[in-house]
């Protein structure tokens, strides 16, 4: 491999980084709109005294996630993962807010 060869791929690779950076910083802000929908959420279920979890709910959006996965090019068993960790702290807040409601 040449000098350019490598100061090529150098470049290449900052671009490829750069678009990387990008994309988690588009995660993490798309997250936190979705926690903070979440977090609303939570407080209607604790003033309505409705669950913390929604199987069937939870059940739909696996399906829908890894339907949408599989159109992407994504792992749809990655995206059942990610999703049921996201619910799994969704949970978390829910019953926390649930706690606060009850004070």
């Amino acid at each position: 491999m040449t000098d350019i060869d490598t100061t090529l791929a150098k470049f290449q690779l900052s671009q490829f980084r750069d678009s990387i950076d990008n994309l988690d910083a588009i995660l993490v802000h798309t997250l936190a709109e979705r926690f903070k929908l979440t977090q609303q959420v939570g407080k209607l279920k604790a003033q309505h005294n409705l669950p913390p979890a929604d199987k069937s709910r939870e059940a739909e959006q696996i399906e829908r996630l890894r339907n949408m996965a599989q159109q992407s090019g994504l792992d749809p068993a990655f995206a059942e993962k990610f999703l049921n960790f996201i619910v799994a702290e969704v949970i978390r807040h829910h019953e926390h807010i649930r706690g606060l409601e009850a004070d």
